[in-house]
């Protein structure tokens, strides 16, 4: 039999020396880039009540989740996203104030993935939230603390790709889609099979035209100007026109910030966090597979919690950039070849 008392269990690992050091000094500097934003540090409980987390939450899947009971019967779980966590502790310790509040944060989360997978269920998150504030400004202002913060901690090459939740979402509301053709054109368009998307939107007999508008959810755009030609045909849906207008603001303002060069637009992008309501973004960097970066705007979470607030904010995962980083002086190296 096995001697489990020397290893540690599937999804988890131990990390030490000059790679703790590293992960150390790279955690330090996140929070000092986010210190220096303005964005003061909050920690939350490791784990929480299962409602923080819930299906009407809209976080992470329930059979994803590490569920355990206190003395008292009460489920409890290791958290599996710190964002609900700190819009519970925004809306008990900022009840009062309608006034912003930019808090900042670390800590490890713990997901249950299927073991074939392969995937680490125990990683370490470091990110901001900007509560109480709708504008297209404050969706600026995150993503450009994203691009900031990565390029001072020594990535140089990643993008950030940003959608629009009310793109996809307008477009299937637009098709009048039973459940089961809606869920099924919904993971096609997540798997970025288009083809299938298009094929079962002709068997559903919708129209040509919102047929031909939904080509948009299979392009990567770096500017307004090449969505432009689908703007006469988006202005019979209300919901997507707006989700573009959005965009073409946001991309104005980024332009200024100076962070085009590291943002495109994937106006197809689906998140698997129920809770997101406006703008939704993910980070890559070649040769790592997992996203570094997640964010996007959740304007009614807090509202579970019992506070009206609009919020947008974003975790990087410590686990990919670190992956990311440790390929800049192999490529140093190659070239020096």
């Amino acid at each position: 039999m096995k001697n489990l008392t020397l290893h540690t269990p599937e999804g988890v690992r131990d990390i030490y020396n000059s790679e703790y050091e590293e992960r150390l000094e790279a955690l330090y500097n996140l929070r000092k880039c986010f210190k220096d934003s303005g964005y003061m540090p909050i920690s939350t409980p490791t784990f929480e009540y299962f409602d923080t987390f819930s299906k009407e939450v809209g976080s992470c899947k329930s059979n994803e989740m590490f569920k355990f009971f206190d003395r008292d019967g009460n489920t409890l779980v290791l958290r599996p996203d710190i964002t609900p966590s700190v819009a519970r502790a925004a809306a008990m310790y900022f009840s009062d104030t309608d006034e912003a509040v930019k808090l900042s944060y670390e800590g490890n989360v713990f997901i249950n993935y299927h073991s074939l997978q392969g995937r680490l269920k125990e990683s370490t998150q470091a990110g901001c939230e900007f509560i109480g504030d709708s504008s297209v400004d404050a969706d600026a202002e995150i993503l450009t603390i994203v691009v900031n913060a990565l390029k001072n901690i020594g990535l140089k090459e990643f993008e950030i790709g940003v959608g629009h939740i009310d793109v996809v979402r307008g477009l299937i509301e637009a098709a009048n889609l039973d459940d089961v053709q809606e869920e099924k054109l919904i993971n096609l368009i997540s798997n970025k099979n288009f083809f299938g998307a298009k094929e079962l939107l002709e068997q559903a007999e919708v129209s040509k035209g919102l047929i031909e508008l939904f080509d948009i959810t299979g392009k990567i755009m770096n500017s307004p100007k090449e969505w432009n030609s689908y703007l006469d045909k988006a202005k019979k849906y209300k919901k997507v026109y707006d989700a573009l207008e959005y965009l073409t603001k946001l991309y104005e303002l980024l332009s200024k910030n100076g962070v085009m060069d590291y943002i495109s637009f994937e106006l197809g992008m689906i998140s698997e966090y129920k809770y997101y309501t406006g703008i939704i973004f993910t980070g890559y960097s070649y040769g790592v597979g997992e996203p570094l970066v997640k964010g996007g705007r959740y304007d009614t979470l807090l509202s579970h919690f019992g506070k009206e607030a609009p919020a947008i904010g974003f975790a990087i995962t410590v686990d990919q950039l670190m992956l990311a980083l440790k390929r800049i002086p192999l490529d140093g190296m190659t070239d020096e070849v």
